[in-house]
């Protein structure tokens, strides 16, 4: 009997790493139907437009039941973030993202998002919401993950070098699939110009989706309803996906809805992406911290090499191996600052609180962190109770106020890039 209840507490402890691996797996074979649909023919604009419109149908009733006893009055601040976060995000991110993969290879591309969080921190320091804090040992390390991830990318980019047979397998998913172009995409990527265009994209996508997560923080201090902010930025991105599609693509026969792997595509996406995975993730913040979330991204790179090698016949160069184990190396670096800083704000809180703290707690308490304290950003709330313990701390300011403001402004630099960690494996697809 106790073997049996130990079993079960372990396997239980365990449903938090089993659902992110659902995650990366879900959104690998994502990435893998991305390329199919584009080598079918199907138009990259239509594509994204129609993930969105599944998203859109989906997530927005599942907003609305869940969240309707407990969602404030929706202002237009709160929807213009929300149109934001549909364009970063969502219509304009996808866009470039997917031109990218149809350049390149999904593993090429797989590889470039685990640049997202070192691009949102140069642009969270470009806007002034964080400091570079380059006296403290969390700050060094930010910079030096950043640097070491733009320099993997760089690797990826320019080198090639020489190719690693791992194995054979003669299949080839690509051939299976009617290409309507003159040039295919399984051979695409293998041009030196359609590579550099396709890492530029590729950065640019970042740059969108770092953009898109400073926002969504934002958004989320202001309105604390997760659901209907992804109802929000479903529904923009839809009709800004629908608006540009119809603008680049004019003949109508490519917007016929086909049983295809684009289509197929498109539902996985949006109804799972933006969907199921949204909740399971949500959930595994919750229990673990956001952190904990973010370490498993570069399972989906791996994920997405060995599918690509074993169904898409896409070969693997030691460039692109030396070039991703540096991307996340940085990533792995910018994550440990990150982690450092919140350790630093979770030992400024009331010892009241931290004492005869579980690790459970601990997690916990983390999350609660990572989550509402944006809200000290925003005066304007004060229905969250996130920043209650940042308030207490200001009520007892002495004299010594202005070394004290300076630190919370560091405090609070560190959330929100915090948030933007963290909301990356929320949100992104």
């Amino acid at each position: 009997m106790v073997s049996y209840a130990k079993i079960g507490k372990t396997l239980d402890g365990m449903k938090p790493t089993i659902m992110m691996i659902v995650f990366q797996a879900v959104f690998a074979v994502v990435n893998i139907g991305y390329k199919l649909a584009a080598n079918d023919g199907m138009r990259l604009p239509i594509l994204v437009a129609y993930r969105f419109l599944f998203s859109a149908a989906f997530i927005i009733p599942v907003a609305f039941f869940v969240e309707r006893k407990k969602r404030p009055k929706l202002t237009w601040k709160v929807a213009s973030y929300g149109f934001l976060c549909g364009l970063f995000g969502g219509a304009l991110g996808q866009n470039l993202y997917l031109k990218a993969l149809d350049l390149t290879s999904a593993t090429f591309v797989s590889a470039m998002t685990n640049l997202i969080p070192a691009m949102t921190f140069i642009v969270a320091v470009c806007l002034r919401l964080e400091r570079l804090g380059w006296n403290t040992a969390a700050g060094k390390a930010k910079v030096l993950g950043t640097l070491l991830g733009i320099s993997g990318a760089m690797l990826l980019t320019f080198y090639k070098g020489p190719e690693i047979n791992l194995w054979d397998t003669h299949i080839n998913l690509l051939e299976l699939t009617k290409s309507n172009r003159s040039n295919g995409s399984a051979q695409v990527h293998h041009g030196g110009q359609n590579l550099v265009l396709g890492s530029i994209l590729a950065l640019v996508s970042c740059v969108c989706y770092s953009l898109w997560l400073i926002v969504q923080a934002k958004a989320a201090a202001k309105y604390p309803c997760p659901y209907s902010i992804t109802a929000m930025m479903s529904f923009w991105a839809s009709i800004q996906g629908v608006g540009f599609a119809l603008c680049m693509e004019r003949e109508w026969n490519d917007w016929i809805p086909r049983l295809n792997i684009g289509l197929l595509t498109a539902a996985v996406a949006g109804i799972l992406g933006s969907g199921v995975m949204f909740v399971f993730v949500a959930w595994c913040v919750r229990m673990r911290g956001p952190l904990f979330v973010s370490v498993f991204n570069p399972l989906l790179l791996v994920m997405v090499a060995i599918a690509g090698s074993l169904f898409l016949e896409e070969k693997l160069h030691w460039g692109m191996v030396l070039g991703g184990i540096l991307i996340v190396a940085g990533l792995y670096i910018v994550l440990w600052g990150k982690g450092r800083e919140l350790k630093q704000v979770a030992q400024q809180t009331p010892p009241a609180e931290n004492e005869e703290q579980t690790p459970q707690a601990e997690n916990e308490e983390q999350t609660q962190v990572h989550i509402e304290m944006p809200t000290v950003q925003t005066p304007s709330a004060p229905r969250l109770s996130g920043g209650s313990s940042h308030g207490r701390g200001s009520s007892r300011r002495t004299a010594t106020a202005t070394a004290d403001d300076e630190r919370e402004d560091d405090s609070r630099g560190s959330h929100s890039s915090s948030d933007y960690v963290g909301g990356l494996y929320l949100y992104h697809s």
